[in-house]
């Protein structure tokens, strides 16, 4: 039954959910059953909207207790609650503990374990993308929870030094603190100066909200791109923001959002199911959800590897 679609009811059962705020016009449920029915199971994923069901961090212990007890096997975690949920499980990985942050929890064995594919989710696409700037030095424009997780994602994979520029000087501080204690002080710094960042730089990337459906504009002026850079987006609502299309237009390489949506879907897939998912397939259903033309990593299905072998193992993190 693996390999194709199938009408059959499976014998394997998985229960999976997204726990958030405003998660209404989230992807993952149909990117996450498609590749479950692909894969010989009878896989059902819902959505726990903390607006919805009226509940807060307060709530989290009752809520994992009851996705226990209904036998799901695993859990989703997305804003607000991704560093709330973490003092509440048996065990994290050792990357989001070192984020502090966890947005997949898999109820293994009796215990609730946590993990991260933010990080590892951007990873794989900028390593399928970029290959070649994996040692760059960079500018991320952003430096809260994507932020964080993209700058984790860019060190892990070589970058020679990031440059973390955001408005609020104190949650700046905060994400290269946390970083610089994974990866060295002298890998990672802050800067007031995006202009001077990006003159000393081989590529940026825009972990805010600016592009978004809602919020309209662009993290980085145009007339501070060129085509020596490359250019990352997180956002995917829409794939083709106003910095990607920018970045098009002047020449640079360009790697948009929805190459890091893909990447923490997969991986999530495959902690929760022990199952190799086909990144190309998930692709392009993302394609076809969000009515795109334009594949979401630009280096496309065959580039992506699965991530069996790439997602970082779930083992205690140390105290």
């Amino acid at each position: 039954m693996s390999g194709h679609l199938s009408g059959q009811r499976s014998q394997r059962v998985v229960q999976l959910g997204l726990v958030g705020q405003g998660i209404g016009a989230s992807l993952t449920p149909a990117m996450q059953e498609r590749e479950g029915r692909w894969n010989g199971l009878d896989l059902h994923y819902g959505l726990l909207d903390a607006d919805r069901l009226g509940i807060s961090a307060a709530d989290l212990p009752a809520l994992l207790l009851w996705a226990r007890r209904l036998g799901y096997a695993g859990l989703n975690i997305t804003h607000p609650f991704k560093q709330a949920v973490v003092a509440l499980l048996e065990e994290v990985s050792q990357d989001a503990a070192d984020l502090g942050a966890v947005n997949t929890v898999i109820f293994r064995d009796g215990r609730a374990v946590g993990a991260n594919t933010d990080w590892s989710g951007y990873g794989r696409a900028f390593r399928a993308a970029l290959p070649e700037a994996v040692h760059d030095r960079a500018v991320l424009v952003g430096a809260g929870g994507a932020g964080s997780a993209v700058g984790y994602a860019l060190l892990h994979a070589g970058a020679e030094h990031v440059a973390v520029v955001d408005a609020d000087r104190e949650r700046a501080a905060a994400c290269v603190s946390r970083l610089a204690a994974r990866f060295g002080q002298d890998r990672i710094s802050a800067s007031d100066d995006l202009p001077a960042a990006l003159a000393g730089a081989d590529g940026v990337v825009n972990a805010t909200p600016l592009g978004m459906h809602g919020h309209p504009g662009s993290s980085v002026p145009a007339e501070l791109l060129h085509e020596r850079l490359w250019v990352s987006d997180v956002v995917y609502f829409p794939l083709e923001t106003e910095l990607v299309s920018n970045a098009r237009a002047r020449g640079c390489r360009v790697l948009p959002g929805g190459g890091m949506a893909v990447g923490q879907a997969v991986g999530a897939f495959e902690l929760f199911t022990g199952l190799a998912a086909d990144a190309g397939r998930v692709e392009q259903h993302f394609l076809e959800l969000t009515g795109s033309r334009r594949p979401a990593n630009p280096a496309v299905s065959t580039a992506l590897p699965s991530t069996a072998s790439s997602t970082a193992s779930v083992t205690p993190a140390a105290s």
